[in-house]
């Protein structure tokens, strides 16, 4: 019976082992500790944080230490007696000069890793970072190239239709692009409300707020993609406008700006020669504007159209959507609405992407009013309004949901 009890026990424990090496094998993904990073500036305040977590364990060693030697060996149950008396000067003193020579020695460097994080000077690449609800904006002042980021996450993932990938909500259709070993300077600012550009691997944490430009740099030493996050709560969709950066070897880099400097040559000379934008089809207008919509609007919008009243109008059967004319649904695509979430994408997006937004929006949902709204009709909404620029009001668009 006592080997049989024995055996049981030895199973047992046996069978614990197993669950704990399989929980810690489950557990190896997740992060306890804050990254060391692939720059200089990361790799200083991981330092500094292992110092302080260092010094905090020895001070609980030795405080915790004491207390439990004391309980154990100076308890009544013994014979103990509580000793009687008001208070110990040279004590007092001691504890209050160790913690402040503490303090000092965590400051010093501290002050140090601080002043270098704040000098930018010397850069070699400077980006503008803009942040918009809800995408980022990137701007190479020196290069000339000028795009946004947009969260690319398939919205079948974020409804639970499919299985989220690996790098669910942290996947983006065009990344920011940087080259190591070279001083990269950030620029950051708002266009609308206060968020947050952060990259743990960058030590890079700063946040973008209206008519302010706060600053920052970063030398990344190693190729890679690294991923971040907007960490200032900006609205209902905060957590879909994620930040990835791809850092590339110095000639992949040269030769990435070489491209999108081509690319960036090639549209302003066909904007130079002012050709007609040619028809789309209703097929392909239809196919584009599903895509640019749930890329860029069904954020507030939804996928089906139905937003989020009363601050995002419901699209499906609203007096824009299926009303005329139709340049004001133009219009408010290039102008958006002063005061309200809906922002200008007059900017942000070219003719034919708005003319296949404005179609798929009449035409989905069961709105099929059969309108098809080619690249030349934005193209005239936008020439009227530069010549005659409006500012669409609230009241105009009362009849939205």
């Amino acid at each position: 019976m006592l080997k049989r009890v024995k055996l049981g026990h030895t199973m047992a424990l046996l069978c614990m082992m197993g669950f704990m090496g399989v929980a810690s094998a489950a557990a190896d993904p997740w992060q306890l500790n804050m990254p060391r990073g692939v720059t200089p500036t990361s790799e200083d305040m991981f330092d500094l944080h292992m110092i302080a977590m260092v010094i905090c364990l020895i001070i609980g060693i030795v405080v915790f230490g004491a207390m439990i030697y004391s309980i154990i060996h100076h308890r009544k149950s013994i014979g103990h007696k509580a000793a009687s008396f008001h208070d110990n000067t040279r004590l007092e003193i001691v504890w209050t000069i160790i913690p402040f020579l503490i303090l000092v020695g965590l400051a010093i460097p501290a002050t140090k890793v601080l002043q270098r994080m704040e000098d930018a000077e010397e850069s070699e690449v400077t980006i503008k970072i803009t942040g918009y609800q809800w995408k980022w904006r990137y701007e190479y002042l020196n290069e000339g190239i000028n795009y946004f980021s947009n969260l690319s996450t398939p919205y079948d993932e974020i409804e639970g239709k499919k299985p989220k990938n690996q790098w669910y909500l942290l996947q983006v259709d065009k990344p920011l692009v940087l080259p190591i070993n070279k001083k990269v300077r950030f620029l950051v600012t708002s266009n609308d409300v206060i968020h947050s550009w952060w990259v743990p691997d960058l030590g890079v944490k700063r946040d973008a707020i209206p008519g302010f430009i706060h600053e920052s740099w970063a030398r990344i030493q190693e190729p890679g993609v690294y991923r971040g996050q907007c960490t200032e709560l900006c609205g209902i969709n905060h957590a879909y406008m994620p930040i990835v950066v791809k850092a590339l070897p110095e000639k992949e880099y040269a030769e990435w700006v070489k491209q999108q400097t081509k690319v960036t040559d090639k549209y302003a000379q066909d904007q130079a020669q002012a050709a007609p934008p040619k028809d789309m089809t209703f097929a392909e207008l239809m196919k584009k504007g599903e895509e640019k919509y749930n890329l860029i609007c069904s954020a507030c919008h939804k996928p089906d159209g139905k937003g989020l009243p009363p601050m995002f109008p419901a699209l499906q059967g609203s007096s824009v959507a299926i009303g005329h004319p139709i340049s004001r649904h133009i219009e408010l695509i290039l102008n958006g609405v002063p005061g309200s979430a809906m922002q200008a994408y007059k900017d942000q997006l070219n003719d034919e992407e708005i003319a296949a937004i404005t179609t798929y929006e009449r035409n989905a949902w069961g709105n099929k009013t059969g309108d098809l709204i080619q690249p030349a009709d934005v193209a005239k909404v936008r020439k009227a309004d530069v010549k005659a620029p409006k500012l669409v009001s609230k009241a105009q668009i009362g009849g939205l949901g």
